[in-house]
C-alpha cells in the first residue's frame, strides 16, 4: 500500500543541535521535515479542531502565485466556510485518515490517495470522520480566467484512479497528470511525479513556472539553483520563476513528490 509523508509534529529534545538544513535563499526555500513541528502550526478562521502548517505564501520579489498547507483535522473536526476567498481554486490531497468533503452538496469519501479539485467561487466544506487524525494537503490559487475557455468543473479521483504518463525515452521517470495539459481553463497543475531507483531530470530545468514540491516517499539528491540538496520523505522545496532544477532519485524505492505549478497563461504586464 502507498504511504505519504505529513508533517510529524511534535517537538525535538531540549539535547538537539538546532543547527538544521533548512535553506532560504532568493531562489528557492528548502523546509526539512524537521522544520515542521508543533510550535509553528497555525489556527485558521472557521475551521475547528484543525492546525496547518503554511509552507508556501505569496512573497513579493519571490513566488507569488500560489500558497501551499499541510493540514491536520482532529475528529470530528473540518470546516463548513474553508474558503475565505471567493477568487480562489483549490487541490486537495489525502496523506492520511478518513473524511467527507462535499462540494456544492455532493459528498465524497476521503481517504489516502484521494486528489480533489475545487473550482473558484465554489462552496465546499471537510469534516473528519475517523478516530484518527484527518491529514491532507491544500494548494490555493488565485484562479486567472482565459478569453474563450470556460471555469473548469470540481472533479474528485485518486492517485491509484490515475495513470502514469512516461516521460519519453524512459521508464524511470513518470508523472500522474490529474489534468489534461492541453485544457486550457486550467490555469495551474498539482500532479505527481515518480522516479524509479536511479531515475533523474537529465537536465537543470529552467522556466517560468513557480513550484511547490512536496515529497511523498523516497530519498534524492535535488538541485536548486546552485545547490545539490539531500531530499526524503516529508520534505519541501519552494522555488521561484527560473530557478534551475535537477533531480537524480537515490534510494532502493521510488521517489515520489506533490508538484504545484502555475500554467497557460500569459505573464502579467506592468504599466509604469
Amino acid at each position: 500500500m502507498t504511504s505519504y509523508a505529513f508533517p510529524i509534529g511534535g517537538l525535538p529534545a531540549q539535547t538537539e543541535d538546532p543547527a538544521g538544513r533548512a535553506i532560504f535563499t532568493e531562489a528557492y526555500a528548502f523546509l526539512p521535515a524537521g522544520t515542521m513541528r508543533d510550535i509553528v502550526t497555525s489556527s485558521l478562521p472557521g475551521w475547528q479542531s484543525t492546525r496547518v502548517w503554511i509552507l508556501a505564501r505569496p512573497l513579493t520579489g519571490f513566488a507569488e502565485s500560489f500558497a501551499q498547507y499541510a493540514v491536520e483535522v482532529a475528529p470530528g473536526g473540518g470546516s463548513d466556510q474553508p474558503e475565505p476567498d471567493r477568487h480562489a481554486e483549490a487541490v486537495l490531497f489525502v496523506a492520511e485518515g478518513i473524511g467527507r468533503l462535499s462540494i456544492r452538496g455532493k459528498a465524497h469519501e476521503m481517504a489516502p490517495g484521494t486528489y480533489a479539485y475545487i473550482p473558484a467561487g465554489t462552496d465546499w466544506s471537510v469534516v473528519n470522520l475517523g478516530d484518527a487524525r484527518l491529514k491532507f494537503h491544500w494548494i490555493r490559487k488565485r484562479y486567472i480566467p482565459a478569453p474563450g475557455s470556460s471555469v473548469p468543473t470540481a472533479f474528485v479521483t485518486s492517485d491509484t484512479d490515475t495513470p502514469l504518463s512516461p516521460m519519453p525515452g524512459t521508464d524511470k521517470w513518470a508523472t500522474t497528470r490529474f489534468v489534461d495539459p492541453t485544457d486550457m481553463s486550467h490555469d495551474m497543475h498539482v500532479n505527481i511525479v515518480t522516479f524509479q531507483p536511479g531515475g533523474r531530470i537529465p537536465f537543470a530545468e529552467t522556466h517560468v513556472m513557480e513550484h511547490g514540491l512536496y515529497v511523498l516517499e523516497g530519498n534524492a539528491r535535488y538541485l536548486l539553483n546552485k545547490d545539490w540538496v539531500e531530499v526524503g520523505p516529508g520534505d519541501f522545496m519552494w522555488l521561484r520563476a527560473f530557478c534551475p532544477q535537477a533531480c537524480i532519485a537515490t534510494g532502493d524505492t521510488g521517489f515520489r513528490y506533490l508538484l504545484y505549478k502555475d500554467v497557460n497563461r500569459h505573464p502579467e504586464l506592468t504599466l509604469p
